[in-house]
């Protein structure tokens, strides 16, 4: 119990930890194979089957709260680096000048972002549910498989547009859309077999029986 308990912490920080990264490796596009591709994208991938981890373990409602949890945490994160940035540097140490430049939050890529997390993750969320109603413990690799196909092109096709749109020409949008699609069900193929290493914690069977 106690051990399921510690690897569903683990699981929780790296999913929070993802979320952050990816939202400030956002603030840079790269090219990756000559493809555009924001640099988000190296880390993000692995939240979704990150949060189909935590909803095995722990179920639907505190997979939920772990959403919004992340969500309050970068933005937290995204003000914290603004004030950082504005505030008057120490005389004896120089301008310093390159946190803002690479850490000011855009505020428009840190609204899609989270935006993009928030809807996707809770799509991803219903989907794995209505999957585990349907098949309980059967066919788990599909949980993982149909409920990301699902909430991946949602996140990015929300992310792109509402970050991008308007800001860069029409094909790099698109092709940052596709490649982001692309990039993420690959890290998913890759990332199905972790759905077998973790099994539910007291957390589920307190929600289980809440729900009866």
């Amino acid at each position: 119990m106690q051990r399921s308990l510690q690897i569903f912490v683990v699981v929780v920080a790296c999913y929070i930890a993802a979320q952050m990264l990816a939202d400030i490796g956002s603030l840079r596009i790269i090219a990756v194979g000559g493809w555009a591709v924001d640099a988000g994208t190296l880390v993000y991938p692995f939240t979704f089957t990150l949060r189909d981890l935590i909803h095995k373990m722990a179920g639907k409602s505190i997979a939920r709260t772990v959403i919004f949890a992340a969500a309050g945490i970068n933005i937290a994160m995204a003000g914290l680096f603004w004030l950082i940035a504005r505030l008057p540097a120490d005389p004896g140490t120089g301008p310093q000048l390159e946190f803002g430049e690479v850490l000011a939050p855009v505020w428009r890529i840190v609204f899609a972002s989270i935006l993009a997390e928030v809807i996707a993750n809770l799509i991803d969320t219903e989907v794995y549910q209505a999957w585990v109603d349907r098949y309980a413990t059967r066919h788990q690799w599909g949980r993982v498989l149909v409920s990301n196909a699902v909430a991946i092109p949602v996140d990015s096709a929300i992310f792109v547009l509402v970050a991008f749109g308007g800001v860069l020409a029409g094909a790099t949008v698109w092709e940052i859309f596709w490649v982001n699609v692309a990039f993420k069900m690959l890290i998913t193929l890759i990332s199905i077999p972790w759905i077998y290493l973790v099994r539910p914690t007291p957390l589920r069977s307190l929600e289980t029986a809440a729900e009866t």
